[in-house]
């Protein structure tokens, strides 16, 4: 069920609360951003999804201290069991909740349904980059001064700022901005581009890599956790603070064909793992776990 208020604001909330609280189940499952809703559900029957703690890095004093406690603490430990989506975003959530490890457990995200594999000529003489994300760990001021003098295209997916056009001007960087894409508008720009280059700073899984790697792409992505662990063998990994890093990963899956076409190859076996069916079996066995008909593995 969808809640009807997604306002973080006591009216809001109370108004969630009373809705949730008219329903019977044998599970409760809470997979969006109201990780609240675990303090007036039967602990029992609760499961929590819970993403990333990103929330935490990006906030500071008494609004961190009120995040912490209503969308990871309590919620945590008003849970049968936590689901996430990496290694790291289990060990976040261990370490700032103080709870105990057995309960956290791995369920990737999987890749869309509407992503496609799509057959491209790889074009060596001025090869499309496509870029997602706008935010600042998504990376793109590194991104532009890496790409400095290479010839290509460069999509990117996001509000991109003035200061971030001016960049990309000043190193005389062709681009393209795409905002508001459907989902299978976003498939179909993958379809469209030649790399995905994914180097962020931070995720707690990291979508484009395994999207990119079903649209049959070359992905160059971070050397950290947990886009490396998500890559698997499928990608080429760079330093993401790195300048120098980011642009010898450009140059050598431009440069070199037999490399660029095993990371395809490496790309499409790994994404298999992450396709919906093997998700939903996973969650098919917390489900039997919370219910008494089955055990699990984190």
């Amino acid at each position: 069920m969808y809640l009807p208020y997604a306002r973080l604001i006591p009216s809001a909330v109370w108004k969630n609360i009373r809705a949730v609280r008219k329903v019977s189940a044998d599970i409760f499952h809470i997979t969006g951003d109201i990780h609240y809703m675990a303090l007036v559900l039967p602990s029992s029957k609760t499961i929590l999804t819970i993403h990333d703690c990103g929330f935490l890095h990006n906030t500071k004093g008494i609004k961190r201290w009120v995040l912490k406690l209503f969308f990871l603490n309590l919620p945590v430990r008003h849970s049968r069991i936590i689901t996430t989506i990496s290694e790291r975003s289990r060990n976040e959530i261990i370490q700032y909740s103080g709870c105990s490890p057995e309960k956290v457990i791995i369920v990737p995200n999987p890749v869309g349904g509407v992503f496609y594999f799509a057959p491209r000529a790889f074009n060596e003489i001025r090869p499309v980059l496509l870029f997602i994300g706008s935010t600042p760990n998504k990376n793109l001021e590194r991104v532009i001064n890496a790409l400095e003098n290479i010839s290509c295209h460069l999509f990117i997916v996001g509000w991109v700022n003035e200061q971030q056009i001016d960049l990309l001007k000043k190193k005389n960087i062709s681009f393209h901005r795409f905002w508001g894409l459907s989902e299978q508008e976003l498939a179909d720009v993958y379809a469209q581009s030649d790399m995905v280059l994914f180097p962020s700073t931070y995720e707690g899984f990291g979508l484009p890599i395994i999207e990119g790697q079903k649209s049959g792409r070359p992905v160059i992505t971070s050397n950290i956790s947990p886009m490396k662990e998500v890559a698997g063998e499928g990608a080429c990994l760079v330093d993401p603070l790195n300048v120098a890093s980011i642009r010898a990963g450009v140059e050598r899956v431009i440069q070199d064909k037999s490399y660029r076409e095993a990371i395809i190859q490496k790309g499409l076996k790994n994404v298999k793992q992450y396709e919906a069916i093997a998700i939903a079996e996973k969650y098919f066995q917390v489900y039997k776990n919370v219910i008494g008909q089955g055990n699990y593995d984190r």
